[in-house]
């Protein structure tokens, strides 16, 4: 009975790493729709996430069955909770690249980006796509250093998004209040989208020290 539960976890971690990758695809595409531009590529992101929402449900559905039917044990109680938890990270991530594709459908076939913005949100994304990859990574290898290494990285973004404001407020812009709006937005999705990969590789650490990473 128990290795059949222990089968049944390692099921609902495979799906989280399953739909990790979904959200890679999502945040690749909506980059791609916001910087070339394209509406078409942009209408993708937000058709498909429909099936990261039916993805979730489905690991919750797992998940709490898990619960009800098979009382685990304090250790196994962790990793469940961790997963349900991951999981809703995951599937925020999923509306996260929704809300930049929109923005980028939105302001087609301009670009919702001005050229003197362009680079630091480029790197913002490259920066989001890359944690987003890694988290999938750590999710099926289980691995405490990968996620350390990734809560550094965050750094990174958090420099960006500084450097995103101080464009904005700086006396040479001069592409109106509502690119900068634009912007504004787009550097906290993408911010957002790299918090939401630490918070999934903290959650593995505690799977798999019972100890949570501390921020």
């Amino acid at each position: 009975m128990r290795e059949a539960f222990h089968d049944q976890l390692e099921s609902v971690f495979s799906d989280l790493a399953d739909i990790c990758a979904s959200v890679e695809v999502a945040v690749t595409k909506a980059t791609a729709a916001l910087l070339t531009p394209d509406a078409a590529i942009a209408e993708q992101v937000i058709s498909a996430d429909a099936a990261i929402d039916g993805a979730r449900e489905r690991v919750e559905e797992n998940a709490l069955a898990l619960l009800s039917l098979q009382a685990p044990v304090a250790t196994d109680l962790r990793v469940v909770v961790a997963a349900l938890r991951m999981v809703s990270d995951l599937e925020r991530m999923g509306d996260l690249s929704v809300h930049v594709a929109k923005i980028a459908r939105l302001r087609t076939p301009n670009s919702a980006v001005p050229e003197p913005a362009r680079p630091t949100i480029s790197r913002m994304a490259e920066v989001a796509e890359d944690m987003v990859h890694r988290a999938g990574e750590i999710i099926r290898s289980r691995d405490v250093d990968a996620a350390g290494l990734l809560r550094a990285d965050d750094d990174e973004m958090d420099k960006l998004r500084r450097s995103s404001f101080t464009e904005l407020l700086s006396k040479d812009w001069d592409h109106g209040v509502e690119a900068a709006v634009d912007i504004a937005l787009l550097g906290r999705y993408y911010e957002r989208i790299a918090d939401h990969a630490v918070s999934v590789a903290n959650r593995v650490v505690f799977v798999v020290t019972g100890e949570t990473p501390a921020s």
